[in-house]
């Protein structure tokens, strides 16, 4: 029996994403994955850390970037031209497969660092492909009209996933090595297949109405497309921009910042707590209101209280002080990145989703590997102050661009 028969019509929903079995099951898929990558990154860098030096865990915890950066624009033309449920199905079975693999040889023998080397690889491979699948398939569950309560559920998804799955991998290390805590992932990676297999697909309209198979799927076609759309390409700019701004501080930067002020390894996971408590109010926000009004608007806005926030955070003497600045970072940083994931969708012509997907995941990732170590060189030559202030310059950038290109700022979400 055919139980993915697509969802012609009217591309409004029938019922709120949040009572929608359809939506909770791709939820459902989509937490027990990211559960999956959080314990499946601490098996493997533990793992790492056990087989070899320092800096060869190093080597292995990023030998994942190379592919998925290479080849993250072609996974896009490939989730557009076979459909992003295929291709999230398929990643999520090669995962399982190739980190239960590697469970198993743990269980076996202590098989070095060849193997989580290749693991790497392997993940790298796959996220080119699966990542802009992922973004593209809320859209294809739901109608537009629920993409941005479906973002907020998104949100929450991966805030109970960093929440839950880091401590499950530890655990997994703790009480049965690299192979427990493998095996956990894989199982994870496993229950999301009959999910997803079971999930009903929309084939959205295109711009004039129709449905069907998108007839323009190539990579040059996609980025025209993106170059010349009125909303999409200054969106691509203020995301590209926001994640310049934000990324560093809030990882390299905040270490430092703790280390400074005294806070330590505790004081800076409370800071980080806050973060996450203002990103996961955002993501309910939105899950529960389900449109917000002049989306573009408000999302520049956001970037721009964003900004003061993330510039703040670096003279705050007080420990309770800190935790309440980054917990308005989470909350605003939360909301623009919803919009920004909503608006994404929404305006997207369906024929090019993937590829859309693509380009904004490929300017996050692209960008977050390089931000890291150089907000770390600033610092160590400015100190932190500059440096927080320098990259809340970038992200009030993101918001004045997008304030100033007129189609973006009068961007709205469906009704």
């Amino acid at each position: 029996m055919n139980v993915t028969a697509p969802l012609t019509g009217t591309p409004a929903s029938e019922k709120p994403a949040h009572r929608d079995g359809n939506v909770l099951r791709w939820l459902g898929a989509y937490g027990a994955s990211m559960i999956g990558d959080n314990i499946y990154y601490v098996a493997l860098s533990w793992a790492a850390v056990q087989s070899g030096s320092p800096s060869q865990a190093g080597l292995v915890m990023a030998v994942s970037a190379a592919p998925r950066a290479l080849l993250m624009l072609g996974g896009g033309v490939i989730a557009d031209r076979l459909g992003p449920r295929r291709i999230v199905i398929a990643g999520d079975a090669v995962r399982s497969a190739a980190v239960l693999g590697v469970a198993g040889l743990f269980l076996a023998t202590r098989p070095g660092l060849w193997p989580l080397t290749f693991l790497g690889l392997v993940f790298g491979i796959v996220d080119a492909l699966f990542l802009p699948a992922v973004g593209a398939l809320p859209a294809r569950v739901t109608g537009r009209d629920q993409l941005a309560r479906v973002q907020g559920m998104r949100g929450l998804a991966v805030r109970l996933a960093n929440v839950v799955g880091a401590p499950l991998g530890g655990l997994g290390v703790a009480l049965g090595g690299p192979a427990a805590a493998f095996g956990a992932a894989g199982l994870l990676f496993a229950i999301s297949l009959p999910l997803l297999m079971s999930l009903r697909i929309r084939d959205l309209p295109d711009d004039n109405g129709k449905s069907g198979a998108p007839a323009r799927n190539g990579l040059a076609d996609g980025l025209r497309y993106i170059r010349r759309h009125s909303v999409l390409a200054p969106l691509v700019v203020v995301i590209a921009l926001s994640d310049l701004g934000f990324v560093g501080p809030l990882n390299v930067g905040l270490t430092l910042l703790a280390d400074q002020r005294g806070w330590g390894a505790s004081g800076m996971g409370s800071v980080l707590a806050g973060f996450g408590v203002g990103a996961g109010a955002a993501s309910l926000l939105l899950a529960v209101r389900g449109r917000v009004p002049r989306a573009g608007l408000v999302l520049a806005a956001a970037m721009g209280g964003g900004s003061v926030a993330i510039g703040a955070l670096a003279f705050v003497p007080h420990l309770a002080a800190a935790v309440a600045v980054a917990l308005v970072i989470g909350l605003l940083a939360g909301l623009s990145g919803a919009l920004c994931g909503a608006l994404t969708q929404t305006h997207a012509d369906p024929a090019y989703i993937g590829r859309v997907t693509a380009v904004t995941s490929l300017s996050s990732l692209g960008l977050v590997p390089l931000t890291m170590p150089l907000t770390g060189a600033a610092v160590g030559v400015w100190g932190t102050g500059p440096v927080f202030v320098a990259s809340a310059a970038i992200c009030a950038l993101a918001g004045v661009y997008g304030l100033c290109r007129t189609p973006l700022r009068r961007a709205e979400l469906p009704a």
